[in-house]
């Protein structure tokens, strides 16, 4: 069964004030949410549109009609033949989800057509005062989907409705009603735009990195020691950079987190300019990447394993180092120590392993969708 989509962003946004769907929505234009949706799960995407001029980055796009019928009529003329069904959308539908998509498409299988609908739990009444019964009233969405040729037939005829699904219903099509997703909402006013906002800033995506490093001590007696962007009495550590392990770790854990390789990646250490870098460079331009791709750092939590120095008493400074470098809070970072017990090279004070995990958090928008 080849399904084919059409996602109309041709309306005027009259109720808006303004064009409501190149409105940002958690960093992306709102039709941009809806047409990413449809385009991971159908074969093919038409956008109806009112000459924007955008790149929708879609099989085609139509002009939009002088009403939603005749825009669903323009996109339905560009879809090929081979298509059997096809999805209706309103991009003024940003949250539209691929579960749904896909429940629509199997209702209009089993049934002919299908759309998304959510039962009514309010009170409704009318001007007469006659209260209707809400258990069989339903709030009509979209996703929509039917037969294509259902589709065109009822759009070929002079009746008028308010959605495809009601013109496939007065066309003689049985239409089944799936259920919908509350979150699945229409921005049609101001305080729509606001509350999907508002959505937005409370869907995220969570990632946890992992960051490993061990370095030997230094044979130089005059090698500075640097743990956590603090200094200790030497020697130091083995290291082109100052081979601070401790930063080392928490960076490698930042970078993978956000999917940005590892420390090796950015610095490589057989280049010249990172000779005695100090390694709070390296975390500070971590960063700098995470925030320009959008992420918070929730937490970093850093355990050195050493026999010496003992780190503990300058934890404190040592966390407040790493936040200040990050521009996070202190209550964000945790820096706990622990030895070796005696055992292996660790434990024989020939060198000092850290480990470090991160996590950040995005807010649903960018490239998560």
């Amino acid at each position: 069964m080849k399904i084919a989509a059409i996602v109309l962003c041709g309306g005027s946004g009259s109720r808006f004030g303004k064009d409501k769907l190149i409105e940002d929505l958690g960093g992306r234009p709102v039709w941009a949410w809806s047409v990413e949706t449809m385009k991971s799960v159908c074969d093919f995407i038409v956008v109806v549109d009112n000459g924007r001029g955008l790149d929708f980055g879609v099989d085609k796009v139509v002009v939009g009609g002088e009403n939603r019928q005749a825009s669903v009529r323009n996109g339905l003329s560009a879809i090929p033949l081979e298509y059997d069904y096809v999805l209706i959308h309103d991009a003024a539908r940003p949250f539209v989800t691929q579960e749904l998509i896909q429940k629509t498409v199997e209702g209009a299988r089993q049934a002919g057509a299908a759309t998304a609908a959510v039962r009514i739990t309010d009170t409704i009444r009318q001007d007469d005062g006659c209260t209707l019964d809400r258990d069989q009233l339903w709030s009509i969405q979209t996703p929509q989907c039917g037969r294509r040729v259902d589709l065109i037939r009822a759009h070929e005829t002079n009746t008028e409705a308010t959605d495809d699904a009601g013109l496939l219903q007065q066309a003689g099509v049985s239409v089944c009603f799936v259920e919908g997703d509350r979150r699945n909402i229409k921005i049609t006013t101001r305080e729509d735009l606001e509350m999907a906002r508002a959505m937005v800033g409370g869907i995220a995506v969570t990632r946890t990195g992992f960051g490993y490093d061990i370095h030997a001590f230094s044979q130089d007696p005059g090698r500075p020691m640097m743990l956590g962007g603090v200094p200790f009495d030497g020697p130091g550590l083995e290291g082109h950079s100052d081979a601070d392990v401790l930063l080392h770790a928490a960076t490698d854990a930042l970078l993978g987190a956000a999917g940005l390789g590892d420390i090796g990646v950015h610095y490589p250490p057989g280049d010249p300019q990172w000779k005695n870098c100090p390694s709070l460079r390296f975390l500070e331009e971590a960063g700098l990447l995470l925030r320009a791709e959008g992420w918070e750092i929730e937490n970093l939590d850093a355990t050195l394993i050493a026999e010496t120095p003992k780190i503990m008493p300058r934890s404190k400074e040592i966390r407040e180092t790493i936040a200040s470098t990050l521009g996070i809070a202190a209550a964000r970072v945790n820096v706990k120590a622990t030895t070796n017990e005696g055992l292996g090279a660790l434990g024989r004070k020939e060198g000092i392993a850290a480990m470090a995990i991160a996590t950040l958090r995005r807010a649903l928008g960018d490239t998560d969708k």
